[in-house]
């Protein structure tokens, strides 16, 4: 046996998408009810395991070796419930190590480095993550079966009891028959779509290197990081109180049923001569410096009201293991069009800042439970809370995290590729782009906090929004007007950041220049090291590292504007599959993003025997002795990856009991 294809179903009380699988195949009732399975690409059979049937020894072998190569579509679930599975069977998953004189526990889960995933080689094609789209977008001659979502709510998932199923909580096959045996059928579909999927994608391999990162993820997905369960518990509390305190003083002044209510609070606004659009966050904090103050006490309560970062403090208490770990935060290749990771659970993509002075002082304070102490000390009790999320997070006892991350990977990044000297040799220099931005934009001197420091704020904000092809509405978006830009500031300073930056403009357009040719043309060409060439009904651009960005059917169009663009089939903003446009600085956004990934999991790879725990964008957060070098694992991080010579880089990090953004 070479390779194994398996599509496991299984039942458990616990909510598989409020929860995630690793807490989810914890739970007591957690059962594999299915096992579908072809060997080496042959027929597919299932073993009905609800009704009593067993694995044989030599695919329970297979589990275990690292020599048989195991194929899923979303392969970390199989693999998880599977390790739960042979766990109950006291089969250890990690030989070696359990047979090792010195080693003291059994492993915990499956190793992932003889599991391959489906779904990972269709988001490197940029197709849909769902099995079902990838069938229909592939055309393929066996897809998952529609019927699957109605016998999943009946087998796998808890049923209300009523008078007509006896009170039942769960249906069994014998409950009906006719529908297990259709979930069989089923069972064996999945099965041979994803082989079909695999056939399908055989032209396009995943290079090995990309199942290497793979691995590193869900290494770091199964290890899991620790969290602070007194503070979250205490923070819950806290929270609910404040929110009932919030709520009654908001209903006292203004008299709503439902003050939290946008279409209630808008028409009370309405009443007392203040029309809005939006009660967004934007539109609130705008309001309340011209409305009067009973109004402006209104607006500033619903502020604290509409503090939903707090959430995911209840999201990790459904989330945490047995352990108190929480896992499974990790989507690899999430991000289909860059490859980079997206968040699952508590999303630590888009954690709350923290700003506070004291934040040890303020977790403690939190954690004694001390309401009154916390609305005396800090006074809005729900951005206290916001803020302290990220200190949920802890490291095991006696250890530290280690955070390091990239200074201004992507500016370094677009600045290597188009050749734009003089932003290189700031960067060698060790100064700050933001500074040595505005200064050559506006041909003075800038220092922070110094000599014409105020326009560092327009250096920044024209870095972050004007390299990708950003216009006035980009500088917008990015806040240019709320930090106190003028609106007939915003077309001079694009103008400026362009005139000062000719080489990334004009990488804009030669990538433009050089897909438009692959796509009308089938010409491929070699340009600032990125390989482009249309294939096969795909347009690839192969980077540096040797992975390659994939855009499917891309065609000639027409964008709102009227100009010629690049469109491909994709997942829209909609969540729906579509035709997207795009043009060279779009091309170019991914090819940085992608870049700056693959350059963190060069990273990773070095720091890949230090217990990574966590990593958020562009940094990575390590669970390491007191006694380990912050130096050396800046180092390690900032070494360049022999793919991109000339690429200045540096790390830094800091050390800290609980996790923080210095």
């Amino acid at each position: 046996m070479k390779t194994l294809s398996i599509d496991i179903e299984t039942y458990s009380d616990v909510s598989l998408g409020k929860c995630g699988v690793y807490k989810y195949a914890e739970s007591p009732t957690f059962e594999i009810l299915l096992f579908g399975y072809a060997v080496d690409g042959g027929e597919v059979k299932t073993i009905d395991l609800a009704q009593g049937e067993r694995l044989p020894p030599e695919l329970i072998d297979a589990l275990v070796s690292d020599e048989v190569v195991k194929w899923a579509y979303n392969a970390n679930f199989e693999r998880v419930c599977l390790s739960r599975y042979l766990r109950d069977m006291e089969i250890s998953l990690d030989p070696f190590f359990d047979d090792h004189p010195l080693s003291m526990k059994r492993a915990r889960f499956l190793s992932p480095k003889s599991w391959r995933c489906s779904m990972v080689w269709a988001s490197t094609m940029g197709l849909p993550r769902s099995l079902e789209g990838v069938g229909a977008v592939l055309g393929l001659e066996k897809q998952k079966l529609t019927e699957g979502k109605d016998l999943i709510k009946y087998f796998c998932v808890p049923c209300a009891p009523t008078k007509s199923n006896g009170g039942r909580t769960r249906n069994l096959p014998r409950d009906a028959l006719n529908r297990w045996e259709a979930f069989k059928r089923y069972n064996i579909r999945d099965v041979e779509t994803e082989m079909g999927i695999k056939e399908r994608l055989s032209k396009f391999p995943v290079p090995d290197f990309v199942w290497d990162e793979y691995h590193i993820d869900q290494e770091i997905n199964d290890r899991g990081v620790r969290l602070d369960m007194d503070l979250v518990e205490k923070a819950i509390e806290l929270d609910t109180r404040s929110r009932a305190e919030l709520t009654a003083a908001m209903k006292e002044l203004t008299s709503l049923d439902n003050p939290n209510s946008v279409q209630q609070m808008k028409q009370w606004l309405a009443l007392q001569g203040v029309e809005v659009e939006s009660l967004g966050k934007k539109e609130v904090a705008k309001l309340i410096e011209s409305v009067p103050p009973r109004l402006k006490e209104a607006l500033e309560l619903r502020q604290q009201l509409s503090k939903s970062s707090v959430k995911k403090y209840q999201t990790m208490q459904r989330a945490v293991c047995d352990d108190g770990r929480a896992r499974g935060m990790f989507a690899f290749y999430g991000a289909n069009r860059t490859g980079r990771w997206a968040g699952r659970l508590i999303q630590l993509q888009n954690l709350p800042q923290n700003h506070l002075e004291d934040l040890a002082s303020a977790r403690a304070l939190v954690k004694s439970g001390n309401f009154e102490a916390v609305k005396l000390l800090y006074e809005d009790v729900p951005d206290t809370l916001s803020q302290l999320i990220r200190t949920a997070f802890i490291p095991k006892d006696g250890m530290l995290f280690y955070v390091a991350d990239f200074s201004a990977i992507e500016a370094r990044v677009i600045a290597w590729y188009a050749g734009e000297k003089w932003r290189q040799k700031v960067f060698e220099d060790g100064g700050d782009i933001y500074c040595a931005s505005a200064s050559q934009m506006f041909h003075v001197p800038v220092v922070k906090h110094g000599v014409n420091g105020h326009l560092r704020q327009k250096g920044k904000i024209a870095e972050l929004a004007l390299g990708y092809g950003g216009s006035v509405g980009a500088l917008k978006a990015m806040g240019a007007l709320e930090m106190g830009l003028s609106e007939d500031e915003l077309s001079p300073l694009v103008d400026a950041w362009r005139q000062t930056n000719p080489h990334i403009v004009q990488f804009w357009w030669d990538i433009d220049r050089a897909v438009m040719d692959a796509v009308r043309y089938h010409i491929p060409s070699i340009i600032y090291g990125l390989k482009i060439e249309y294939r096969s009904g795909m347009l690839f651009i192969r980077l540096p590292s040797g992975r390659r960005l994939a855009y499917v059917k891309p065609k000639i169009g027409t964008n709102r504007f009227g100009s010629e663009c690049i469109t491909y089939e994709g997942i829209g903003p909609s969540k729906k599959w579509e035709r997207l446009d795009s043009y060279g600085p779009k091309f170019v956004e991914n090819i940085v993003q992608a870049t700056s990934r693959d350059i963190l999991c060069y990273a990773m790879k070095t720091l890949r025997n230090c217990r990574i725990v966590m990593h958020v964008h562009d940094e990575l957060i390590i669970e390491a002795d007191p006694s380990v070098s912050l130096d050396a694992i800046c180092e390690q991080m900032g070494r360049t990856p022999p793919w991109t010579p000339g690429l200045i880089l540096r790390a830094d990090g800091y050390t800290t009991p609980f996790y923080k953004k210095d």
